[in-house]
């Protein structure tokens, strides 16, 4: 299967492929700023929560490249703001705080060391998130897998795919080992409005891999499903609170309510990095609301009339009792999700 690496780190600049230039052009972005990175993640260039999280490691790693500080507590002092910065572009994929977490805990770890030494710690560091991302996507996948039987059709909604991650994906790795080892999976995907996410990420990624995917608007979801078109609905995520409540794009709470009513079964994939226990219900996760102009410019042409009062909100929230089960690396969990959340950090 072809593999496209989204985002890498050469010590000097982050190299990002450019997803709002996707399906027609594959172009690459050479990132030296902050404020450049800062605005990939915000303008989702980058997007898909490993990807912003492995993205925003890289970036801390780079900005702290940049440091002329030599003493530690000043080092520090600018370490912060590198990292807070970052933290700004988007409030809803969890991904990016774990990702500069575990890269703040690294360097006060390592206090002692010499900044030189400080520096490639966290170029060290940000290649591990990566390398395990990769691991925990590939385990997503074979934990998923045995939820599929050959000749099965799927719906997915937005992108999970290796482009939103280190390699696999998350909802859709699953279907590439299935498809690596002969299996005839078939795909529906949602175009994902507004911003198409299921048209030019997820159908070009999947037809790279010879898979069978037919694209649908998100208002066919319901006929696909009466028809009994649909053999499980499977998507990715953004943030998963304590009780399994789970922020996805915006679309997938109504893709729930239907597989429900259709009795579909409906999975969420998850890396434990995106389940945040701290966060108790989905009612406390922050959604993000994005530009106006993304519905009324859909892809740069005015789709609506001027002025036209506009609500964009970039997630919505699946209650946890529409979920049939949560697709982790460390295995397959169902309700209580309050419950058997907990043991997956024991």
């Amino acid at each position: 299967m072809i593999h496209i690496e989204s985002v890498k780190y050469d010590g000097k600049k982050i190299i990002l492929l450019d997803q709002t230039k996707l399906p027609l052009e594959e172009v690459y972005l050479e990132i030296e700023t902050l404020k450049d990175l800062w605005d990939a993640i915000f303008e989702l260039k980058v997007r898909g929560a490993p990807a912003i999280g492995i993205a925003a490691a890289y970036g801390v790693a780079l900005g702290a490249s940049q440091l002329t500080e030599t003493e530690y507590v000043s080092f520090f002092e600018k370490y912060e703001e590198i990292s807070d910065y970052l933290a700004s572009s988007r409030p809803t994929a969890v991904n990016l705080f774990w990702a500069l977490n575990r890269m703040k805990k690294t360097l006060m770890d390592n206090k002692n060391m010499a900044i030189p030494d400080i520096k490639q710690i966290l170029h060290n560091e940000a290649d591990a998130i990566k390398k395990d991302d990769a691991e925990i996507c590939t385990a997503i996948g074979e934990y998923g897998l045995t939820l599929l039987q050959d000749g099965m059709t799927l719906l997915t909604h937005c992108n999970t795919g290796g482009i939103a991650t280190a390699k696999y994906g998350t909802a859709l790795a699953p279907i590439y080992l299935a498809k690596e080892r002969g299996m005839d999976i078939k795909v529906f995907a949602d175009e994902t409005r507004p911003l198409l996410q299921g048209a030019r990420l997820t159908a070009w990624e999947l037809m790279k891999a010879d898979v069978d995917v037919t694209l649908i608007t998100d208002s066919m979801a319901a006929m696909v499903m009466q028809q009994g078109k649909v053999d499980a609905v499977i998507v990715g995520c953004d943030r998963i609170a304590a009780n399994g409540d789970t922020a996805n794009k915006i679309g997938t709470y109504g893709l729930a309510v239907l597989a429900q009513k259709h009795n579909i079964p409906f999975y969420v994939a998850s890396p434990l990095s995106t389940i945040d226990m701290e966060t108790s219900t989905g009612a406390e996760i922050p959604i993000e609301e994005r530009s106006a102009t993304e519905i009324t410019h859909g892809l740069g042409k005015q789709t609506a009339p001027d002025g036209v009062k506009v609500f964009n909100p970039a997630f919505d929230v699946t209650p946890n009792e529409l979920i049939t089960a949560i697709i982790t690396e460390k295995g397959i969990i169902q309700a209580p999700y309050s419950e058997h959340l907990k043991v997956l950090f024991v």
